[in-house]
């Protein structure tokens, strides 16, 4: 059963949560960004819980909420979250929490969390924080940048095992005992991790080690740099391509729209299919060698290139990578801590949407 969202009464204490919060502190405005959000999302979460049956859970706004504390202030697990909202009256504020309640025990917040993960909950959240109106005219309807980045999965080399059970077993005693690959060939199609078998083998270019992991993407307005789409998949040679079209044509609009990549995404089919969907291409060109030694020939025409919107767009792109960079060092996804395609991707998206809300009270002050 659904728990309630609202803040009980204290008998005795003397605290008052409101006054404690300085008025122009920046989670003041993420709050009301936040629960304008989720007030628009009560019929999403009223699917996920049976009304009338079983105890109260701990309710999804709070959930919600002490995730997006998670990724803003890095804290590595749930353990340790639990143990910040039991003395932090900042974080007892922003989750709802009156000074009275006892936090939520680890394993409870972990279970309920998982619940909100598979609902596609965190997607929803994204949308319905740009659909707010001062959200989203700051947000710009025809120039877009799209980009990849590596999450390496929560599984060790040592599980990727071959999916016939015809390799040897590992020699010594214990479940995390020595294995050796030399001359061993390992590929995708014959191996597969024990720990996490939709992770992938893959490796971000010549000379670097090759890891076991998913595939980050992201869809970048051009204007303030705030995502707007993202999502993760399997770590393949065309995942980038692939995703950059579904996230387009989950947009609502379809005027003219120019997107900004970097070479990878330099492939004349890539091209054509954005053409046909009346986007105006600003890639980077790929300018590496071919095989043969001769300068690959860019699907990228000259008329493109030679136009003034193609160098900003050029500038603008790599901003993406500063929503990476956070995503990465601050809210702790280096290593996602969770396994499967569709868990680690409702993380992902919502490690998007913390993003653009520390963003927001700077941009929403900012005069236009």
């Amino acid at each position: 059963m659904r728990g309630s969202d609202e803040r009980t009464g204290s008998l005795f204490s003397y605290v008052d949560l409101e006054a404690r919060v300085r008025r122009d502190h920046p989670l003041r405005v993420i709050r009301e960004i936040v629960n304008a959000a989720l007030v628009g999302m009560d019929g999403d979460f009223a699917v996920l819980y049976r009304p009338g049956f079983g105890r109260p859970s701990i309710a999804p706004e709070r959930l919600l909420r002490a995730m997006l504390l998670q990724a803003f202030y890095g804290i590595r697990s749930e353990r340790q979250l639990m143990e910040r909202m039991e003395f932090d009256l900042l974080f007892r504020w922003f989750v709802g929490l009156g000074v009275d309640e006892p936090a939520w025990d680890h394993s409870s917040f972990s279970k309920n969390r998982d619940r909100l993960l598979e609902g596609e909950i965190a997607a929803k959240f994204l949308r319905a924080v740009l659909a707010q109106p001062r959200v989203k005219r700051l947000l710009s309807s025809d120039h877009f940048s799209v980009d990849g980045t590596l999450i390496e999965a929560w599984a060790s080399i040592k599980s990727f095992r071959r999916k016939d059970g015809d390799d040897n077993d590992p020699d010594g005693a214990g479940r995390n005992a020595e294995r050796g690959f030399h001359k061993e060939k390992r590929s995708n199609d014959t191996h597969q991790s024990t720990s996490d078998p939709q992770a992938r083998l893959y490796k971000k270019g010549d000379g670097q080690p090759a890891k076991l992991c998913y595939m980050g993407h992201a869809l970048m307005e051009n204007r303030h740099g705030l995502a707007v789409d993202g999502g993760i998949t399997q770590a393949t040679g065309t995942g980038e391509g692939d995703a950059a079209l579904a996230m387009l044509d989950r947009r609502p609009s379809r005027r003219r729209i120019t997107l900004g990549a970097d070479k990878a995404y330099d492939v004349r089919q890539f091209i054509k299919d954005l053409r046909e969907r009346k986007v105006t291409p600003h890639i980077a060109v790929d300018g590496h060698l071919s095989k043969t030694g001769k300068p690959r020939v860019t699907a990228i025409d000259g008329r493109t290139r030679c136009h003034a919107g193609y160098a900003v767009s050029q500038r603008r792109r790599k901003r993406i990578e500063e929503v990476f960079g956070w995503i990465k060092a601050s809210a702790g996804m280096t290593k996602v801590k969770l396994r499967g395609c569709a868990r680690v991707g409702a993380a992902f998206t919502l490690n998007l949407a913390a993003y653009n809300l520390i963003r927001l009270p700077k941009l929403l002050a900012a005069p236009l």
